[in-house]
């Protein structure tokens, strides 16, 4: 009886030292809720990071300094509470770095500050104490010091410049609203409604740079001298009010002045900018060659230049008093025209007639189009070598229709004078031509094997010869391959030959590769924006160009994206990757499905039909290397990719193949 009542007195005490536990210490279910705000904090600057546009927006920034704050503010002694305020701090002066302004320096200061007072013994101190060595001199004024009227105007001023900056976030993120004046002008006027609430304020350097910027953009659009010259006003108004702001050696940059710190001393400037032999400045980048390729409804010109430089562009109306066709021109600035330029390059189709470049001024390289014909055009450039690229589309004909007569025609022929895989059949199936791009080639291998015999552009090659004979005998469509042999050819010429040779659609081998030999899969890309950093390193990679060039395109890929098929090309994508795992897996083990994805591809953009990009496996994997020199593994992925396009044909005309099963059959 005794120990029956001292087992129970035991059992109870357990038990009452378990509820007290877990009342009293729940640190370990916090510690991980702070330490997920925190990686969703970094998360969060990590994306603000990789993103131009979004870099150039306070709420952006404001929006990743909260998550940052909210770690410390979730348990002010915890764990994760020092790393959560320093980073709130030096995340305010990444801003101030940007912005210029007082308030966001001053916020950053303190912030850090608390993290030495704070956090003795936590090694964010020593980072919070290095990050303040660079404002050794700076004092954060008192908050008394600022009158009561001078506190309400910087009120005023920074919440009309936070939606100053909301109105162009909007605009910039939809193309369409860029096409019309007065949405323009909405977001200049609340920038100058900022600027005129508090003009010697910490956002009046900010708004005026804004307004000049957006006005010069503008410019760029309504081609109106006025907007330009406005642009330029509030630029100059900049530097002569605010010359050691940060804004005023933006303003300089956007001017295309050098700032006055940045100059060298006399006797060397004099040195450095003396004019070679032609008598033009050496820092000008040379524009050395105009390319073109074209067929009756489009034309590409490319336009090479030995380095960025800004351009602007124009469409002229025609002049029937000076005899002058209708013109499109672009002026290439900080440039030169090269020796021996040909000052004419007959074209001679029925869109253009000619393309002609001449020293415009000392500075400036003009291109002209001179055209008979056309229903839109769009110019963009490329990177690593810097290019700009001219597409120019006519009025389109009527093309299914007279498909549509030749499928009749081609069904009434009498039985065993169509043998299969014949253009009628083709014409059935709703695909007559695909353009097959083998990757890379020539001086551009691509990427390198793990087994020093593997090249990617040997790979694709043999891939993509394989794909065109069972495209043709499965599909029976024409196919026609970039190249057959060992070739360079650049990004903007595979897609201009799909353009040109009017290709149903586009499919581009490529093989995948990255630092970690153990990555491995398959992936299928369209053209779009790029959704996470993979894509972007992706892309980096066949474009040969870096990451942040990549986020730059994104900014006006929107716009080049109008005439794209996405739509089509997603879904493209998804046959092709689907049934090309499903045809490996029948064979292999250990095939990666890593789906389809999108991203700002060079050789995809422009093109006119479904186009997608295909990275077959991974060449710095082993066992990827390995088996992507097998021309079994070949064959298997070449068989999924037909029967994706297969679907795809049948998923976009469900009476395709009913059709085909109909044509009359031929008899040998």
């Amino acid at each position: 009886m005794f120990d029956a009542m001292v087992n129970t007195c035991h059992r109870l005490c357990l038990f009452l030292l378990m509820v007290v536990m877990m009342a009293v210490v729940p640190a370990p279910v916090q510690a991980d809720a702070v330490r997920d705000q925190y990686f969703k904090a970094e998360n969060a600057h990590k994306k603000l990071l990789a993103s131009s546009r979004q870099r150039k927006y306070r709420h952006h920034w404001l929006r990743v300094i909260k998550e940052f704050q909210k770690v410390y503010d979730k348990d002010p002694d915890g764990a994760w509470a020092a790393a959560g305020l320093y980073r709130t701090g030096a995340t305010y002066i990444e801003l101030f770095r940007r912005s210029g302004l007082g308030d966001d320096r001053d916020a950053g200061i303190k912030r850090l500050r608390q993290v030495q007072k704070k956090f003795p013994r936590s090694a964010y101190r020593a980072k919070a104490e290095k990050l303040l060595k660079d404002f050794p001199n700076i004092k954060i004024p008192p908050a008394a010091s600022k009158s009561p009227q001078k506190k309400r105007a910087e009120r005023s001023a920074r919440q009309q410049f936070e939606n100053a900056e909301k109105c162009q976030a909007r605009l910039m993120k939809n193309p369409r609203r860029t096409k019309h004046r007065d949405v323009w002008l909405t977001c200049i006027d609340k920038y100058q409604s900022a600027y005129q609430a508090d003009p010697e304020g910490p956002t009046a350097a900010a708004s005026l740079y804004q307004m000049g910027a957006l006005f010069q953009q503008l410019a760029g659009y309504s081609k109106n001298r006025s907007d330009r010259e406005a642009g330029e006003d509030h630029l100059r108004n900049l530097i002569n009010r605010f010359s050691g702001s940060s804004y005023a050696t933006k303003a300089k940059a956007l001017l295309g002045e050098k700032d006055v710190a940045a100059v060298p001393p006399p006797a060397k400037a004099a040195q450095e900018n003396a004019p070679p032999a032609d008598g033009q400045p050496s820092s000008l980048f040379s524009v050395s060659g105009l390319r073109y390729w074209s067929n009756p409804n489009y034309t590409r010109v490319v336009v090479d230049t030995g380095g960025k430089t800004p351009y602007f562009h124009r469409l002229l109306k025609k002049d029937p008093d000076l005899k002058k066709p209708q013109r499109l021109y672009v002026d290439l600035k900080n440039a030169r025209l090269a020796k021996d330029f040909p000052k004419v390059i007959p074209i001679n189709d029925d869109l253009l007639m000619d393309a002609r470049a001449g020293q415009y001024q000392n500075d400036t390289v003009r291109v002209v189009v001179d055209i008979k014909s056309f229903k839109t055009y769009k110019i963009f450039s490329l990177m690593n070598p810097f290019r700009i690229v001219i597409d120019v589309w006519g009025k389109e004909e009527k093309k299914k229709a007279v498909s549509d007569k030749q499928e009749t025609a081609a069904v009434k022929l009498p039985a065993g004078k169509i043998p299969p895989g014949s253009l009628a059949r083709s014409l059935a199936l709703g695909v007559s031509r695909i353009v097959v791009d083998a990757g890379h080639g020539g001086k551009d291998p691509g990427a390198k094997g793990y087994y020093r015999a593997a090249r990617e552009k040997d790979i694709t090659l043999s891939i993509a010869k394989k794909l065109a004979k069972k495209l043709e005998a499965k599909i029976g469509c024409d196919v026609i391959m970039t190249r057959r042999g060992d070739k360079f050819l650049t990004l903007e010429e595979r897609t201009a030959l799909a353009n040109t040779k009017e290709a149903d659609l586009f499919i581009s081998i490529h093989v995948n590769a990255h630092r970690n030999k153990n990555a491995y899969g398959t992936e299928t890309y369209f053209l779009n924006l790029a959704t996470d950093e993979e894509a972007i390193r992706v892309a980096a990679m066949e474009n040969a160009t870096s990451t942040k060039n990549i986020s730059d395109l994104q900014t006006i890929l929107m716009d080049l994206m109008q005439n794209a098929k996405i739509n089509e090309s997603s879904r493209l994508a998804s046959y092709v990757q689907t049934n090309m795992v499903q045809s490996l897996r029948k064979k292999y083990s250990k095939v990666r499905d890593k789906g389809v994805k999108q991203a700002p591809f060079y050789v995809l953009l422009g093109a006119q039909m479904p186009a997608i990009l295909v990275e077959t496996s991974f060449i710095s994997n082993p066992r990827e290397c390995k088996r992507l020199m097998d021309p079994t593994y070949q064959d298997r992925l070449c068989d999924g990719i037909v029967r994706g396009v297969e679907k795809y044909i049948k998923a976009t005309s469900p009476t395709a193949f009913q059709k085909a099963s109909q044509l009359p059959a031929h008899n040998g």
